[in-house]
C-alpha cells in the first residue's frame, strides 16, 4: 500500500479525509441569526403622511383584529368586496377570504387585544401598498424537534383605506 511521505497515512485512508475537509470548506455555513420582532410593533403602523398612516392603520387592524383575534365578521371594515387574493390557498373576494379563515383554518373569534401580540419585523408603506414583515418559526428538517426562524410577509394594496389586493409567499401543499 502506498503512503503519503508527509504523514505516513495510507493514501486511500487520507483521501476521504481530504475530500471531507475540501467539501466542507466549499459548503455554505448552516448557522443563521434568528429573526426577531420589533420591541413595539404597534409603533410601526404609523406614518406622518395621512394616506400612508390610513393604510398602515388598516393593515394593523387586518393583522390584529382579523388574523390575530379572528373577528372575520368585521372583515368588511378593512377589505373590499372584490379583495384580489394571490395566496393560492384562499379564493379572491371578501367572502372567499372569510371562508378560508373561518371554515378552512377554523379560526374562531377571541377578544381583540388592546395591543398587537403578533411579532413584526418591519412595516413598509409606499403609495397604495403596505408590506408587513413577520418573523416565522419553522421546524428544522435537518434537526427533528428543533426549529429555526425565517421571515414571512403580507402585502396589501389599498383603495380608499381598505385592502383590495393581497400577496404573501404561501405555496400549495405537496400532492398526496
Amino acid at each position: 500500500m502506498r503512503t503519503s511521505k508527509m504523514s505516513r497515512i495510507p493514501v486511500r485512508a487520507g483521501l476521504p479525509c481530504l475530500l471531507t475537509v475540501l467539501l466542507g470548506a466549499a459548503l455554505p455555513a448552516l448557522a443563521q441569526e434568528p429573526v426577531t420582532g420589533a420591541a413595539d410593533p404597534d409603533a410601526l403602523f404609523h406614518s406622518p403622511d395621512p394616506q400612508l398612516d390610513r393604510n398602515k392603520q388598516a393593515a394593523y387592524h387586518i393583522v390584529k383584529d382579523l388574523i390575530e383575534a379572528g373577528h372575520w365578521d368585521q372583515a368588511g371594515k378593512y377589505l373590499t368586496e372584490r379583495y384580489i387574493q394571490h395566496n393560492p390557498l384562499a379564493k379572491s373576494g371578501l367572502a372567499g377570504v372569510v371562508y378560508y379563515f373561518t371554515q378552512v383554518r377554523k379560526q374562531t373569534p377571541k377578544p381583540i387585544p388592546a395591543r398587537m401580540k403578533t411579532k413584526v419585523v418591519a412595516v413598509l408603506a409606499d403609495g397604495d401598498k403596505v408590506t408587513v414583515v413577520f418573523p416565522r418559526e419553522q421546524p428544522d428538517p435537518r434537526h427533528p424537534g428543533k426549529t429555526y426562524t425565517t421571515t414571512w410577509f403580507d402585502m396589501w394594496r389599498f383603495v380608499d383605506g381598505k385592502a383590495d389586493e393581497h400577496w404573501d409567499p404561501a405555496t400549495l401543499p405537496p400532492a398526496h
